[in-house]
């Protein structure tokens, strides 16, 4: 295995030696930064502003919603426990085989990323085709898309020490935008905006859907990072090196895309937000100005290309979980390709925000209580793993969980966190271009309140949302069944005792 930049790295699922462990706490919260500062969670944030709340209501959504980020840092402190990946580690909760399913689950999911990634990729190369008065076919659109797949495989192609260089390249660039973006917020940008309101239930709705797509939609992906932290490497210092990196520089830029929000929503700005390309936006806006416009979205590109890096690294070594024979850069040369027929089909037939909001119910009902059982499993186990046994596949393996392969206590609790997650879940806003909503009874019971924010104070007819507890009963009650099966069965305990016979010092 190498750990050099620009080398392909040869490191798949399995266990990265202590030898080889040559990152820190700092760098891995410099990589979490470096795709943390990007565009997507500017998009975010004035999303959530579409949902209808005044500014000072949407600023505590953004900052409650980004605590999630601790959830990240949680979910990073195994890998320098075994040196492997998430869902190789995965196999102490569910079996070699009943893990395969989750690593699955990861792979979708993580092409969900990637599809996102590359539409606002092409949308951005889209607006300043358009800004240079250049006219784009469909035929030339889906080139564009071909050719974005091709360039996005590049870095994790090449592996984790590529990653780290050239995102922690990117930070002091990529930040100056941003900068120069909050100048033109501040001037202006309206702080007493008033939205048109909205109750609780529409706020619990806001908040899960910023859980989802901030810290709860990377906690599946931290472990394949932290692998390469030295084991003796502080608990705190991954915890606070992670959440500085993700939550501080999200937080600040899902607030600029409020902020801009609050002075590009004119209804057609809204439509456009809400539309098949939201940075259609900045096109027809006579506010910002047109150079910066072009220097914005021309960092975006790059910015985007460099998040999906990470994305493209995670679902290959997820796929490699699954049981595929193949190397992990192969993998990474597949995945595009995929997510490249993915952003084909979702730009002609469907709209960013429909995708996302669909996107984020994915996200919820099965990470949430697979990231219960997750935690709970590794605080059962008094935080400590056997780092060879989670690699063997075989029968007398001790993770491998009897004759099935598939550690059914897991199993059971994972259904049950599912569907409380499913049945506490409300397809929120915004409403602008969703023809449907539907609320589970649960959601329902809870309350049933206006939800068309972005008409001017008019409910429109048919457009309700109610409550949203979709993530904390996935956690909870995933987390709460796993705890009392194996407390009942004692399978735990039994293999910890086994962990310390067979391998007590890692």
């Amino acid at each position: 295995m190498t750990s050099k930049a620009f080398v392909i790295e040869q490191a798949g699922t399995d266990r990265v030696p202590e030898s080889q462990r040559w990152t820190q706490p700092k760098t891995i919260g410099a990589l979490w930064a470096g795709s943390s500062i990007n565009v997507e969670y500017f998009v975010y944030g004035a999303l959530v502003m579409g949902f209808g709340f005044n500014f000072a209501t949407t600023v505590s959504v953004i900052v409650i919603g980004n605590l999630s980020f601790f959830l990240v840092g949680a979910a990073s402190l195994q890998g320098p426990e075994t040196g492997t990946t998430t869902f190789t580690i995965n196999r102490a909760p569910f079996g070699v085989h009943g893990s395969k399913l989750f690593a699955f689950f990861n792979w979708i999911t993580l092409l969900g990323f990637e599809t996102e990634g590359l539409i606002l990729i092409v949308g951005a190369v889209m607006v300043l085709l358009q800004m240079a008065n250049i006219h784009v076919s469909s035929g030339f659109e889906v080139l564009l898309i071909i050719c974005a797949a091709i360039i996005q495989a590049i870095v994790p192609y090449f592996g984790h020490a590529t990653m780290v260089k050239v995102i922690r390249v990117m930070i002091i660039p990529f930040g100056a935008v941003f900068v120069v973006l909050a100048f033109f917020d501040i001037k202006f940008g309206t702080p007493n905006y008033a939205g048109v309101g909205g109750g609780w239930e529409l706020y619990s709705a806001a908040l899960a859907f910023v859980f989802a797509l901030s810290g709860l939609g990377w906690t599946n992906c931290a472990n394949d990072y932290t692998r390469y932290v030295p084991r003796d490497a502080k608990k705190s210092a991954v915890v606070g090196w992670v959440f500085l990196g993700t939550a501080v520089p999200e937080i600040l830029l899902m607030l600029l895309g409020a902020t801009t929000f609050t002075f590009l929503s004119s209804p057609s700005q809204v439509a456009a937000w809400n539309g098949a390309n939201p940075f259609q936006v900045l096109y027809a806006q006579h506010v910002l100005p047109k150079w910066f416009v072009v220097l914005f979205l021309g960092f975006a590109v790059l910015q985007l290309f460099a998040v999906n890096s990470l994305d493209l690294y995670s679902s290959g070594v997820s796929l490699q979980s699954i049981g595929i024979r193949i190397k992990r850069y192969q993998a990474v040369l597949l995945d595009s390709v995929i997510s490249c027929g993915l952003t084909i089909w979702a730009m002609f037939q469907s709209t960013f925000s429909l995708y996302m909001k669909e996107f984020v119910g994915v996200i919820i009902v099965w990470i949430g209580p697979w990231l219960g059982i997750f935690l709970m499993d590794w605080l059962l186990r008094k935080m400590k793993y056997s780092a060879s046994e989670l690699q063997r596949t075989d029968t007398n393996g001790t993770y491998f969980a009897q004759t099935s392969g598939v550690q059914w206590n897991a199993v059971v609790a994972f259904a049950v966190g599912m569907i409380s997650a499913t049945a506490c879940f409300s397809k929120a806003p915004p409403p602008v271009s969703f023809p449907f909503h539907w609320m589970t009874p649960i959601s329902n019971h809870f309350g049933s309140v206006c939800a068309s924010g972005l008409v001017h104070g008019t409910c429109r007819a048919g457009w309700y949302g109610g409550a949203d507890f979709s993530v904390f009963a996935g956690v909870g009650f995933g987390a709460f069944v796993y705890f009392i099966l194996e407390k009942r069965s004692g399978r735990v305990a039994r293999q910890v005792q086994k962990q310390q016979a067979l391998e007590p010092a890692s």
